[in-house]
Formats: C-alpha cells, sequence, structure tokens
C-alpha cells in the first residue's frame, strides 16, 4: 500500500486525500484478486474435476460431487489471500487475522457438515444400512462438530483460550442436558434401536398411539418417519420406540406368509345328525368323497364292535353337518393355491355365545402384499358363506329390517286367514 500511496503523492494529491485513496485501491485490489481466484477455483478447476468425478464408478466420488464438498472447500481461497494482504493494513492487522480465522473455521464446519452427509449417503448405497441406519450417530457427530466450532469462534472473538471455555461448559452441564434433551434420549435410543435390530428402514411398524401404521422412511437422532398405508407421514420420537410398544411385521414378512385369523358364527339350532341322503350328497363332493367313505367305515366298525343300537340315532357314533362341513373347510385351505403350505392351516371351533358356534380359520397367505391378502381372504369367505347351506348350516347374523318386516307380514297373512 506504500507503494500506491507514494504513486498518489508523485501524482499531485495531498496526503491525506492519497492515503485514503490508497486504502480504497488496496481494498479494491484485494477484493479483485479474491474474486479473481474464486473464480479460477470454481470454473477452472471444478470444470477439470468435476467430469473425472462423474464419471468415476465409485459411489464415494459421485456423492462428494452431489454434496459440493469441493465447491464449498473452494471458499477458503480467498480467506487465505486476505490473511497474506493483512500486512497492508498494520493497525487493523490483528483484526483482519481474527476475522479471517473466524471465516475459515465456519467454512470447515461447513465442509465437516457436506462431508458427513457424504458418509451417510455412500453408506446407504450398502443393504447393511437397512439394519443399522447410522444417520442418528452422524447427527450427534455434527452436533459436536459446531459445538467445537462455536467454541472456537467465541474463544476467537473475545480472546482466550478455548479451554477456559470449556471448563465454563462443566458448570452448564444441567441446562447443556436440558437444551440436548431430546437429542441425548434419541441417541440412547437410537444406539439400543440398532443394537437389538428392533426397528429397520423399510420395515412394516404399527403404533396406534402415534396413528402410526406403515412403511419406515427414516430414522434420524430425533424422529422416526413412517410413511402410513394411506400416504400420509408421521412422526415419532425414536426414544418412543424403546419407552412404548409398537408391532414390527418384519417377521412375517420374512416368513413370506401373513396371517388369516377370521371366523364365522354358524346358527346352532341349524346343526344336527348328517342324514343318509346327505352322506350320498356329500360323497359327491370332490374334497370329501373320500372322507366320508373313511369316517363310514370307522363309524360302522366301532358300532359292531361295542354293539351299539343304531336305531337311535343318539347311540353311538354318527357324523354331523358340521363336523363334515369343519373337515371340508380343512380340505379346501390344504387345497388352496394361494395359502402357504408350510405354515399352520387349521379349522377350528371357538366357544360358543349368543351369536352362535364360531368357526375359525386358521391359515396364512403364500403372499404378504396387502391387497393379495385381503382378496385371499374375501375369496375364502365368499365360499364359505355360499356353500354353508349345502350342508343344511345357518350363518347366524341379528335380525335385519327385512327380517323384521317379513314377519310383520306373516303375522298378518295368518290373522287374515
Amino acid at each position: 500500500m506504500s507503494y500506491i500511496l507514494d504513486f498518489l503523492i508523485d501524482l499531485g494529491i495531498q496526503k491525506k486525500m492519497a492515503s485514503y485513496l490508497a486504502t480504497i485501491i488496496t481494498i479494491a485490489g484485494i477484493a479483485l484478486i479474491c474474486m479473481l481466484a474464486n473464480w479460477l477455483t470454481k470454473k477452472v478447476v471444478l470444470r477439470v474435476i468435476t467430469p473425472y468425478v462423474g464419471k468415476s464408478k465409485l459411489q464415494w466420488r459421485r456423492f462428494l460431487l452431489e454434496r459440493r464438498v469441493i465447491h464449498k472447500l473452494s471458499h477458503i481461497v480467498p480467506a487465505i489471500i486476505i490473511y497474506y494482504f493483512s500486512f497492508s493494513f498494520p493497525t487493523y492487522q490483528h483484526l483482519i487475522a481474527k476475522g479471517v480465522m473466524i471465516y475459515m473455521v465456519v467454512v470447515m464446519l461447513i465442509v465437516l457438515d457436506a462431508l458427513l452427509d457424504m458418509l451417510n449417503d455412500v453408506y446407504t448405497t450398502y443393504d447393511i444400512s437397512k439394519m443399522r441406519p447410522i444417520r442418528g450417530y452422524i447427527q450427534v457427530v455434527k452436533i459436536v462438530v459446531f459445538i467445537v466450532g462455536g467454541i472456537l469462534v467465541i474463544s476467537s472473538l473475545i480472546g482466550e483460550s478455548p479451554i477456559i471455555l470449556l471448563s465454563g461448559i462443566g458448570a452448564l452441564s444441567a441446562v447443556v442436558m436440558l437444551i440436548f434433551k431430546d437429542s441425548i434420549l434419541g441417541l440412547v435410543a437410537g444406539v439400543q434401536l440398532t443394537s437389538n435390530d428392533m426397528v429397520r428402514v423399510g420395515d412394516w411398524i404399527s403404533m396406534p398411539k402415534y396413528g402410526a401404521d406403515g412403511d419406515v422412511l427414516d430414522i434420524s437422532l430425533n424422529t422416526v418417519k413412517v410413511q402410513n398405508w394411506d400416504k400420509t407421514i408421521t412422526t415419532i420420537p425414536t426414544y418412543a420406540l424403546i419407552s412404548d410398544s409398537f408391532i414390527n411385521w418384519r417377521g412375517m414378512q420374512a416368513s413370506g406368509g401373513r396371517r388369516i385369523k377370521r371366523s364365522v358364527h354358524i346358527d346352532a339350532a341349524s346343526i344336527g345328525f348328517c342324514t343318509p341322503e346327505m352322506l350320498e350328497k356329500f360323497k359327491g363332493i370332490h374334497l370329501l368323497s373320500d372322507y366320508i367313505l373313511d369316517k363310514e367305515r370307522e363309524i360302522r366298525h366301532y358300532n359292531e364292535e361295542h354293539e351299539i343300537d343304531t336305531a337311535n340315532r343318539v347311540n353311538g357314533r354318527a357324523l354331523t353337518n358340521i363336523g363334515v362341513f369343519r373337515a371340508y373347510l380343512q380340505r379346501y385351505i390344504e387345497e388352496h393355491p394361494k395359502v402357504h403350505k408350510g405354515l399352520t392351516r387349521m379349522v377350528r371351533q371357538l366357544e360358543p355365545g349368543e351369536h352362535g358356534l364360531p368357526l375359525e380359520i386358521y391359515a396364512f397367505s403364500n403372499d404378504t402384499a396387502w391387497a393379495v391378502y385381503e382378496g385371499l381372504q374375501s375369496d375364502i369367505f365368499d365360499h364359505i358363506f355360499a356353500v354353508a347351506p349345502e350342508f343344511g348350516l345357518r350363518i347366524f347374523q341379528s335380525p335385519s329390517g327385512a327380517d323384521m318386516r317379513g314377519m310383520l307380514q306373516g303375522e298378518r297373512s295368518s290373522t287374515n286367514y
């Protein structure tokens, strides 16, 4: 700057005015050099690096470009130039150097933030990322990095050692715990969720307390995002997955089968012994022909062996329509092509009640897709409702308005008669 000052004085400009002009020219020159250096870094260097990185098959190089790590790192170049020319202003050199150091710390924090995001991006390309997500840990590292960066900035501003500020933070630990309570709880919960493999990205979970029922989209330090089946997104605190209960359907999906557990209520008044005509009819049913023949042979042998008088139907053993119906349904679900053959398939009676005798279908579909599962379940019970009358059985239901009108019309007809 002294060279510019002397040059302006030689031009006949007053010393005071020349001093101001020299300062302005020096600042403008430094700014121009910084802008030129920044332009060269971004336009020339990045233009050379970008095609090389973009064509690379290595994932980390692609994410390095997407997260603009090099672009953000280029902002250090103007700071270095300003620091180098700070000697031109001896009066303010200390302040300029301090400002440059603060600026460089901020730039490095931004670069580290981008690098950590890049690390998470690279990690998510591996299959293990769904089982062991690290986003929560990366967020913890970010908090620590920004706290350290904030301490360095404050220590530079006040001109004190960072160790003094760290000792002061120890005294404010209670306040720090209060401020970062959710983050600390989230960190602990994240460690437990990951170590115990309780939930992964992509798992289907149900948590009625928070209105969540769908796939896990993201697990972060403080929240878990769940996309419900209606495409809404529910945000759950991470620590809630530890403190509260939830259902993870991963085991069902891994087994390859989804459970069907539904009952149909049979009117108890329609249950009775099979007549010979009914048995002949049942023999014509493909799924029951062998069963009826084997059962008739078994029952006949039992009654003859025990010399039971079968003239009275109460004596000995006999087939009932509900028993034959249950055997038919058992064979029906065993033969159904969409029912899982390797998992439990059962038709059982539950405790009878005021709605009749519950007959429960317990089986698993061989496709866990929701639409396929619901379609299979509907097909099975459509068939049950349609075929029950063929066995002389009635499905129980509460009287409807049509039933009541039918009874009233019947009473009127009998009265008129």
